[in-house]
């Protein structure tokens, strides 16, 4: 048998249940995958409590990161072979396959290979994050070498992650966070400058960094009212890049009165994993970078597959920095 994080109803983490299941037999263009670690996103709370563009349809299960072994290969899957060792991607849609469980099917186009030099943890802490900072901040070649970027929320697994890959293409990053005592930590991670939000003002400190430049892109996963406040903050002919929501009021285009010359848009790592060729160079360009020690995931804290409750309640609670990694 295999053991499955599955709820039945909307809520807290009290609803998640640990279930014996059959493992079962992956089907054309699926694996089976022997799970070894479990990354946790943000978006798998939201999802659970509801509050997700996806509604889960009952028994759900939740789970967009995991890296393991390959245990079997279903019908037409070439690449793959059991013993593998691989990670998944985010690249599907949450109620058709998950990753919380000690054996899990998902598609093959959503599997990875794990570079030897990449443990288990450390590859579950990868591909959500970096893909989604890969994105504004790499592919789209919106920011140049000397180009200050604000980095929103910084603390978060995708914020560490574009501090890296802001560094790596050049960019000087400027972190953001509510809690003045995660300022050094984000200076350690490789911020340039950090701004307390809350206890200074935004676009003020953002012109003094910048030589009254502003930043050439603002990469933001709050959304909601604040919008018009970073927007302040950003260079003309810049852009802000919204990836979340977790200001659930209204988001609005910001200054809009004003007219000023900003390119405001929406965006999500599933315009990548969910596109063969960028999630080709996506990977080839993470995995260069874990590879050459460029990329180095940062894991808060781990918990065990039993302790998911406690993982989701620790998550929520944003006192973390960096990436919350189940172990299997």
């Amino acid at each position: 048998m295999a053991r499955i994080v599955q709820f039945d109803r909307l809520g807290g983490p009290e609803v998640l249940a640990l279930r014996d299941v059959a493992p079962g037999v992956p089907k054309r263009g699926e694996v089976r995958i022997r799970v070894q670690a479990i990354g946790l996103n943000r978006a798998e709370i939201m999802f659970r409590e509801g509050d997700y563009f996806l509604t889960p349809r009952f028994p759900s299960t939740l789970g967009y990161e995991a890296a393991g072994l390959i245990d079997a290969v279903g019908p037409d899957v070439t690449g793959f072979a059991p013993g593998d060792p691989v990670a998944v991607v985010p690249a599907f849609s949450l109620n058709d396959y998950g990753t919380y469980g000690d054996q899990v099917i998902v598609p093959a186009s959503a599997v990875v290979t794990r570079p030897a030099s990449v443990d288990p943890v450390t590859a579950a802490a990868v591909w959500m994050a970096y893909i989604t900072a890969y994105g504004p901040l790499a592919e789209s070649g919106e920011v140049r070498p000397g180009d200050h970027v604000l980095i929103t929320a910084a603390a978060s697994s995708v914020g560490q992650a574009a501090l890296q890959i802001a560094r790596h293409v050049g960019a000087v990053p400027i972190a953001t966070t509510r809690s003045a005592a995660k300022r050094q930590r984000l200076l350690d991670a490789g911020a340039a400058h950090v701004i307390v939000t809350g206890a200074e003002d935004l676009p003020a400190r953002i012109k003094e960094i910048t030589g009254g430049a502003g930043v050439r892109l603002a990469f933001d996963p709050v959304a909601g009212p604040g919008v018009e406040t970073i927007a302040q903050g950003i260079a003309p002919g810049g852009s802000l890049v919204v990836y979340g929501a977790l200001d659930p009021r209204p988001t609005p285009l910001p200054n809009a009165r004003s007219y000023p010359a900003l390119s405001t848009r929406t965006y999500t790592l599933h315009e990548i994993t969910t596109d063969p060729d960028r999630l080709r160079r996506a990977v080839a360009f993470v995995t260069a970078g874990l590879t050459s020690g460029s990329f180095t995931p940062v894991v808060d804290r781990t918990f065990d597959l039993t302790e998911i409750a406690e993982a989701h309640r620790y998550l929520a609670a944003s006192d973390h920095v960096g990436k919350i990694v189940v172990t299997v």
